[in-house]
């Protein structure tokens, strides 16, 4: 009678033993699904938080730096530079008068200055109708802004409008009148690309 009273006691223990086992494996993996979609959750948000952010950065306005100004003030300057300097060199070979130099050395300056800005929209993959379009919204004001300071400061320097290209006046008025189309210039197109025009334009088919 013992022996069974003690038989039964174990296996009745037992039984709850398990039972508790049980219930703990249930609650462990009820608290790990828990985790688990916590979890999940809080890597959508980031990725949401992450997106948001980097859609802020692209479109927030007033962030162009001065360095990006900089870069497409001086991808005007040397269409500008190379055009005027072979715009002289052929009318001082052709013996043209200083007004008619000048005038080729400007039409020059903007064909060079439009012909690299579309050649960088073409390298892109843009159609050629397309890329002209956005040379022109890109460039013209700047290349127009940058013409009227060189070809001012040499027209007002004494003496540069009749130095030839052997003489020293000629390059060194020239440098200086195109640093100061350099540093004149790269606020107007800080302020344009600023407001998504100019070579922010052009920034669109590189990105």
């Amino acid at each position: 009678m013992q022996h069974e009273a003690h038989a039964h006691h174990d296996h009745t223990g037992h039984a709850g033993h398990a039972g508790h086992e049980g219930h703990e494996g249930h609650e462990g993996h009820a608290g790990h699904a828990g985790h688990a979609g916590h979890h999940g959750s809080h890597v959508d948000h980031s990725a949401h938080t992450d997106h948001s952010a980097h859609a802020g950065h692209h479109h927030a306005p007033g962030t162009v730096s001065w360095s990006m100004a900089a870069k497409a003030t001086l991808h005007c300057l040397t269409g500008c530079a190379i055009g005027e300097i072979l715009g002289m060199i052929i009318g001082t070979a052709l013996g043209w008068g200083n007004l008619s130099t000048m005038i080729l050395a400007i039409i020059l300056a903007f064909f060079f200055g439009y012909a690299l800005t579309l050649r960088s929209i073409l390298s892109a993959g843009v159609d050629f109708r397309t890329a002209f379009k956005v040379a022109l919204a890109a460039d013209t004001l700047s290349i127009a802004v940058m013409e009227l300071i060189d070809n001012g400061v040499i027209a007002l320097w004494p003496g540069a409008m009749d130095a030839h290209l052997d003489e020293p006046l000629f390059w060194i008025v020239l440098a200086i009148a195109l640093a100061a189309a350099f540093v004149i210039t790269t606020p107007v197109n800080k302020w344009m690309i600023g407001r998504g025009k100019g070579h922010a334009v052009v920034h669109q088919y590189h990105h």
